[in-house]
């Protein structure tokens, strides 16, 4: 693994009862806050701690941003606490980046849950989102909305664009993102693209919900799937796109919670 893990920020939920900690890995331009209502249910029986990956929320920015490198950032949180394996869940980003840690360390990794992501390159890429933040003008801005509606001909979709404004801070008077939009965007083909892990496996137990309005896990992706983990289950959410979580957090998380 790369040298040089991050240190992460989080939130927590829950109470230690001496079972396996559960880790949440967020999407790209996500964070931990979106996590917080569905840590909280989690929590209700384990210990759960929503990760910010680096170049994210409140996590430190860095040049390097590929999956081996935050890969490596879960594991250096793992050591920290001395939690000797997790239960992990990741969406998207997350997911690959969990799929990667499960890859390199499985010893590491009692339970893995990937939501909407398959060990594979995609095509579509975020680079216009990464265009268009930074071509927003925030100097002289005093109103959310003034930002946004300089979002609205790059991204017409509003609720996108509404997850994208959770980047948007105010600090003493002035608006700045609160991700790395220069290294977001000069990783980004590697952010959609899977490291070739050769014949690695995961032999634990895995969970791959998929959103059925969404074409991130498709019946070509099955292969790659189970190539890397054998013991997959694949599942989907039907009529949801990529944001099931958000879509049908009720539906998701009693999925996660039978799995687990």
């Amino acid at each position: 693994m790369p040298q040089q893990a991050l240190p992460l920020t989080y939130l927590e939920a829950g109470e230690a009862n001496g079972g396996t900690p559960m880790l949440v890995l967020h999407g790209l331009f996500g964070s931990a806050r979106n996590w917080q209502t569905l840590a909280r249910r989690f929590g209700e029986s384990r210990r759960v701690y929503a990760l910010d990956l680096r170049n994210h929320g409140g996590a430190p920015w860095a040049e390097d941003m590929g999956y081996p490198e935050m890969a490596a950032d879960v594991l250096r949180f793992l050591d920290d606490r001395g939690f000797a394996r997790a239960t992990i869940v990741g969406h998207s980003m997350g997911g690959k980046t969990a799929m990667a840690l499960a890859l390199a360390h499985p010893e590491r990794v009692e339970r893995l849950v990937v939501a909407d992501i398959a060990p594979v390159a995609y095509t579509h890429t975020h680079a216009p989102y990464v265009a268009a933040m930074k071509a927003a003008k925030l100097e002289g801005a005093t109103r959310r909305p003034e930002v946004e509606a300089q979002l609205a001909d790059a991204i017409p979709e509003a609720p996108l664009r509404s997850f994208l404004m959770q980047n948007l801070v105010l600090e003493n008077g002035a608006f700045s993102w609160r991700i790395n939009l220069d290294s977001i965007g000069s990783n980004m083909a590697g952010l959609i693209d899977f490291p070739d892990f050769g014949g690695a496996r995961y032999d634990g137990p895995a969970l791959f919900i998929g959103g059925g309005a969404s074409d991130y896990i498709r019946p070509e992706h099955h292969d790659a799937i189970r190539r890397h983990f054998p013991k997959a289950e694949i599942r989907m959410i039907e009529g949801v796109g990529h944001w099931l979580h958000a879509e049908r957090p009720a539906e998701f998380a009693a999925m996660v919670e039978g799995f687990l």
